[in-house]
């Protein structure tokens, strides 16, 4: 069960689920027309060594789940990586060159996107998950195609101070991103964190985060997740991570805050990428949860 101060690995509580998301990029970059291109995915899951994860990178855990098979899996990860991508693709086009990654874990990035010379990309994660990442992706040869500036900090901490201590200028207009995050926040963590970035973030600033259903996103819907993914050899147990129950609609917050929102629910996102949306019984239970871009001023 999640608890104030928790730490954790990359083999561990929240930090396995980095390496679940690392596993599906690297199926999703695999064989002759891959979804993605994720050149360090695979190498990432095999230094983090979990043999379920790793056997998902490799290609050879296919099942009959019609929410976990190798085509699934594939399709999923596609449009969350190509969102996220695009979005950083599409402010650097508007000019923007300063870029952070909240709660990187072992998201690439920094290494794969074709970056405008001069951008800057800060990763914020706690100090272990950055130095494992930086080694593994060293070891691989793998060279950031951007100026990457690594922030060890805990979000539960003063991650602004650090964040600026590394040389982020708040006067210049940011990209930020914050994939996989928020539901692993309380709820008034996740509103202390959007302050934050708010703060920092000067006009012309997008951001791109998950849009959650936070009354469809409820322990039952994490129970069945559980359960689903132990059936198939995954030890990842979300009723012991997410935090569920009542909390701000990251659209509503933001949005009162200056931020011209918009959320794309997860059926448009899947046909934006030529893909059926998925009809699992699990899928159906998350709402309208999606996508969600916004732009500050």
């Amino acid at each position: 069960m999640r608890t104030d101060g928790d730490s954790w690995d990359l083999a561990s509580s929240v930090g396995a689920t980095a390496t679940a998301v690392a596993a599906s990029r690297a199926l999703a970059s695999r064989g002759p027309d891959p979804l993605i291109e994720d050149p360090y995915a695979a190498a990432l899951v095999n230094a983090v060594g979990i043999p379920h994860f790793v056997e998902v990178a490799e290609g050879q855990l296919d099942v009959d789940d019609p929410l976990f098979s190798a085509r699934q899996m594939c399709e999923h990860i596609a449009v969350r990586t190509r969102f996220f991508d695009q979005m950083f693709i599409d402010a650097c086009a508007a000019g923007i060159r300063q870029a952070v990654i909240l709660a990187s874990g072992l998201d690439t990035r920094a290494y794969r996107l074709a970056w405008p010379a001069g951008t800057v990309v800060f990763e914020i994660d706690q100090p272990a998950v950055i130095d494992f990442k930086t080694q593994v992706l060293t070891k691989a040869g793998a060279t950031p195609a951007a100026e990457r500036r690594t922030i060890g900090v805990d979000l539960r901490d003063d991650w602004p101070r650090a964040l600026r201590d590394g040389g982020f200028d708040p006067g210049r207009p940011t990209a930020w991103i914050a994939e996989g995050l928020l539901i692993y926040l309380p709820p008034e963590a996740q509103d202390r964190l959007l302050d934050a970035v708010t703060e920092l973030s000067a006009p012309g600033s997008r951001l791109a985060t998950e849009h959650m259903d936070a009354q469809a996103l409820t322990g039952d819907w994490a129970k069945a997740m559980t359960e689903r993914g132990r059936r198939l050899g995954s030890t990842i147990d979300l009723t012991e991570l997410f935090y569920t129950g009542p909390r701000n609609s990251a659209a509503d917050y933001l949005g009162a805050q200056g931020w011209s929102v918009t959320v794309q629910p997860n059926s448009d996102a899947y046909t934006a990428n030529g893909f059926a949306p998925p009809a699992d019984e699990l899928i159906a239970l998350t709402g309208d949860s999606g996508y969600l871009t916004a732009q500050l001023g």
